[in-house]
C-alpha cells in the first residue's frame, strides 16, 4: 500500500474508534455547531469529547504545524481525513473564523511571538475570534474605512464603528482593519491589529435579520487601548493581508451550507413519487440541473484549493468561487422551498426545527452581500479575469 492508503486505514480505524455515536448525526440547528471560546456552553458531553479528541489529534487544523496545535498533514492527507470523516457522516469538531480565515494570515504574516500565542488556543477552540472589516461608510469599498488608530508609542488608541461583525457579541477577540495614516491613498495608511473583545470601550450590538436571528453586530470602538505587539505584519501595510485574508473569506462563503440530504431526497421526502419519481417534471429538471451544478463547482473548489495548498495565489480567483458559490447556494436553497411545499414555509414549531428551513433560506439571501457583493465580484471578474476593455 502507499503511504497514502496506510493513512486512510490510520484515520478510518480512529475515526471509527473515537467519533462519538451522536456526532455522526446531521446537526439540527445551528445550535449543534461547537464554536468554543471563553463562554461557549457545549451542547452535551459527547460534543466536547469529540472536540478535545480531535485537538489532541491535532485534526481540527490538521495541515497545520505541530508546534501551532496541528498535525503537519499534507494537502492529501487532509483530502483523505476529510472524506474519512464524510464517510461516517461526523460532524465538523469546530467551526472557527480563526481556522477559516484569520490562522492563514497569521501563518503567513504573524510573527513567532503572535503565531505562538494565538494559534494554538485557536486550535484548541478556546479563543472565539470575529472579524472588524465593514464599517456603515465602508462596505463594498472596504479601503473607505475610517476607524483610526492614533500612535501612542507603545499602543494605539482605537476609534471608530464596524458594522456587520458576525457574531461579535459572543467573540473573545477581533482581528480588525484600522487606518494609521491619512495621508496618502486610500488603500495606504491601513493597519491589521488584533484586540480582546472585554477590552474597555468595546460595544457589540446585535443586528436582527429577516430570518429574525441576530448573527450579525455593530461594534462601536471608543478609546480602545490595543499593545503594538497586536499589529499583524508592518504599519499602514494592511491592506495586503486584508486582501489575503478575503480570499480565504470568500472561499467560505463560496462554500455555502450544505444541506443535510440532497435535493432530490428532501423533494421525494415531502412530496411523494409517482412511478418512481417526482410529477413535476420542471421540478426534476431544475434539481438535476443543481446538484449537476453543485458536483461540478465542488470539483472546481477542490482544484483551486489545492493549487493553494501548493502555493499558487487564487488571486481573482477566489471572487469567482465566491460569486458562483453564492448563486449556486441561493438556488439550491429555493428549489428547498419548491420541494418541501408549505412545510417549508413553517417558522416555529418542533416539527421545522424553529423553522429552520425557512430561516436558512432566508439567510441566503446574505450570502451575496457579505464578503463583497455579486455585483463587485463580477467587476473583479471582468477586469482580472477576462480582462474585459474598459472594465
Amino acid at each position: 500500500m502507499s503511504d497514502l492508503d496506510t493513512f486512510r486505514m490510520e484515520a478510518r480505524t480512529w475515526l471509527e474508534a473515537n467519533c462519538p455515536a451522536e456526532m455522526r448525526t446531521a446537526e439540527t440547528s445551528d445550535k449543534d455547531a461547537c464554536w468554543g471560546g471563553r463562554n461557549f456552553k457545549f451542547k452535551s458531553e459527547a460534543q466536547k469529547v469529540w472536540l478535545e479528541r480531535m485537538v489532541a489529534q491535532g485534526w481540527t487544523v490538521p495541515t497545520w504545524p505541530k508546534e501551532y496545535g496541528g498535525a503537519g498533514l499534507s494537502r492529501k492527507e487532509e483530502i483523505v481525513l476529510l472524506q474519512e470523516m464524510k464517510r461516517i457522516n461526523a460532524r465538523n469538531p469546530l467551526s472557527s473564523f480563526g481556522i477559516w480565515m484569520l490562522g492563514p494570515a497569521l501563518l503567513k504574516f504573524g510573527n513567532e511571538e503572535q503565531k505562538a500565542e494565538h494559534l494554538p488556543p485557536i486550535a484548541r477552540g478556546e479563543i472565539r475570534w470575529c472579524q472588524g472589516y465593514s464599517e456603515p461608510g465602508a462596505g463594498s469599498d472596504l479601503a473607505s474605512l475610517k476607524t483610526k488608530a492614533e500612535d501612542m508609542g507603545d499602543h494605539y488608541i482605537v476609534n471608530g464603528q464596524k458594522v456587520w461583525t458576525s457574531y461579535a457579541d459572543e467573540a473573545d477577540w477581533i482581528f480588525c482593519l484600522v487606518r494609521t495614516d491619512n495621508t496618502g491613498k486610500k488603500h495606504h495608511g491601513i493597519s491589521f491589529v488584533l484586540f480582546d473583545m472585554a477590552s474597555e470601550g468595546v460595544e457589540a450590538r446585535p443586528i436582527k435579520l429577516i430570518s429574525g436571528r441576530s448573527p450579525f453586530c455593530e461594534t462601536f470602538l471608543t478609546d480602545v487601548k490595543v499593545l503594538k505587539k497586536n499589529l499583524l505584519g508592518e504599519e499602514h501595510k494592511g491592506w495586503s493581508i486584508a486582501k489575503y485574508l478575503l480570499t480565504h473569506e470568500r472561499e467560505m462563503i463560496g462554500g455555502g451550507n450544505e444541506a443535510a440530504r440532497p435535493l432530490h431526497e428532501l423533494a421525494a421526502g415531502s412530496l411523494g413519487l409517482e412511478d418512481g419519481k417526482l410529477a413535476d417534471p420542471m421540478l426534476r429538471a431544475k434539481i438535476a440541473e443543481a446538484e449537476i451544478d453543485e458536483w461540478a463547482f465542488n470539483l472546481t473548489m477542490k482544484r483551486k484549493l489545492a493549487e493553494a495548498k501548493a502555493g499558487a495565489s487564487l488571486g481573482a480567483d477566489s471572487s469567482m468561487l465566491k460569486y458562483y458559490g453564492t448563486e449556486l447556494n441561493k438556488r439550491k436553497y429555493e428549489l428547498m422551498m419548491d420541494a418541501t411545499g408549505h412545510e417549508g414555509l413553517e417558522w416555529e414549531s418542533d416539527r421545522s426545527n424553529d423553522g429552520k428551513m425557512a430561516r436558512s433560506w432566508l439567510r441566503t439571501k446574505g450570502n451575496s452581500i457579505e464578503g463583497g457583493t455579486s455585483e463587485v465580484q463580477l467587476n473583479i471578474i471582468s477586469k482580472h479575469i477576462l480582462q474585459l476593455p474598459g472594465a
